[in-house]
């Protein structure tokens, strides 16, 4: 695989935020990166609003008002409670969705009051990408050189399911708190990466690959330092950013068996909505239920999924360039998606923040020759995922 020069590491730290340069030079260096984002999804937006408008349907709807992002702004509206009794005898409750992006919609409504819940719930996911697209450049760009994490914040924007970056869900929201707090690890500031963690708990239950993360390579390097005969005193803030890690998730947890009277009724109410750890057997299921209908069908998963654990593997040869927080929240987030016994068509959409699995052929665009490759793939693959975008979201179907 061809390979790019990263730019050096205490170069690549004062460029970036966070450092002693200003905000204004930091934004220019990421600029290209942010602008071709808004360029890729802009153009998912729009595939979206003009084949909503020859179907006459409601594009922007379809943005604001269906599936996770109802119940998001129910929380928001009126808090914790609500919940449905299905025909088949499950009940399904709010309990389920984690209270960030609710409480972000209801302060921000209040303070902006024309942009209602919907509105506000729109606009954070939109702002949370344009952070998140800055958060994965800072780390492609740590690791490789400033095109490479341009390509990789880029190809995030055109991921298959990347029409949810546009919808007021918590995808966006997660991985710029994901994103930067690698980046915060990479750069040694522990504090900081254990707070966006605390955050990131508060949004998805994935956060626990990135607390996975922090808490791994907090060990190994306690490790290393104290073979080494290092004083551990002097890894405090280490220490302590691990420590604040899980408190996000664990607090949510903690409220949820508080308030249900159960030490363990989060994964209650998750396995009411059919989501429960099974080790990948709903998921084999279906795969073999695939090949009883069509064979194709059967052949063209088990190629998705060898195709997939291949760029897994792509990733975990890149050591010692790509780091062990960024393999493990990478691995932790892919293990997640698929063991457990949730709705096949989400799985895409949950790997959605393991962006590093984008840095091989992030790394493989950037070490072209020809510099109107990188474009020619980007520009297909933004107009294959705006196609297929406005195909989901006109549908019927969840993402």
């Amino acid at each position: 695989m061809p390979e790019t020069k990263a730019v050096p590491l205490s170069r690549a730290a004062t460029l970036l935020p966070g450092s002693s340069r200003s905000l204004t030079h930091s934004l220019r260096y990421a600029a290209p990166a942010l602008l071709g984002y808004v360029a890729v999804r802009l153009t998912g937006v729009a595939i979206l609003l003009i084949t909503a408008s020859v179907t006459g349907k409601d594009g922007m709807h379809r943005l604001t008002g269906r599936w996770d992002s109802v119940w998001y702004q129910r929380i928001a509206e009126h808090g914790y409670g609500y919940g449905v009794h299905l025909p088949d005898g499950t009940f399904h409750s709010d309990l389920a969705f984690f209270p960030l992006l609710p409480a972000l919609e209801r302060g921000l409504s209040a303070l902006i009051p024309p942009l209602g819940v919907a509105g506000a719930g729109l606009l954070v996911s939109w702002l949370a990408s344009l952070a998140a697209a800055g958060g994965i450049f800072a780390v492609g760009a740590r690791l490789y050189g400033r095109r490479a994490g341009v390509l990789l914040a880029v190809l995030w924007g055109v991921y298959p399911t990347a029409f949810v970056q546009s919808m007021a869900y918590t995808e966006t929201l997660f991985t710029a708190l994901a994103a930067w707090a690698l980046y915060a690890v990479l750069t040694d500031r522990w504090i900081t990466a254990g707070v966006l963690c605390v955050g990131a708990g508060l949004t998805r239950p994935v956060a626990a690959a990135l607390i996975a993360a922090i808490g791994v390579t907090a060990i190994w390097r306690l490790f290393t330092a104290w073979r080494g005969g290092e004083p551990l005193r002097t890894h405090w803030r280490m220490v302590a950013g691990a420590c604040l890690a899980p408190l996000g998730w664990l607090s949510y947890i903690a409220f949820v068996a508080v308030r249900e009277g159960h030490p363990f009724a989060y994964f209650d109410v998750q396995a009411d909505w059919n989501n429960r750890i099974d080790g990948g057997a709903a998921l084999a299921a279906f795969v073999v239920e695939q090949f009883g209908h069509n064979v194709f069908a059967g052949l063209g998963l088990c190629a998705a999924f060898a195709f997939l654990f291949w760029v897994v593997w792509l990733c975990v040869r890149q050591r010692p360039r790509q780091p062990l927080p960024v393999i493990v929240y990478c691995v932790v987030v892919v293990v997640i998606s698929l063991i457990g016994s949730g709705y096949f068509g989400s799985r895409p959409r949950l790997m959605m923040p393991a962006f590093p699995l984008l840095l091989p052929a992030a790394v493989a665009l950037a070490g072209t020759r020809r510099r109107v490759v990188p474009a020619v793939v980007v520009g297909v693959a933004a107009l294959a995922s705006g196609v297929y975008g406005a195909f989901t979201l006109l549908g019927s179907g969840p993402p």
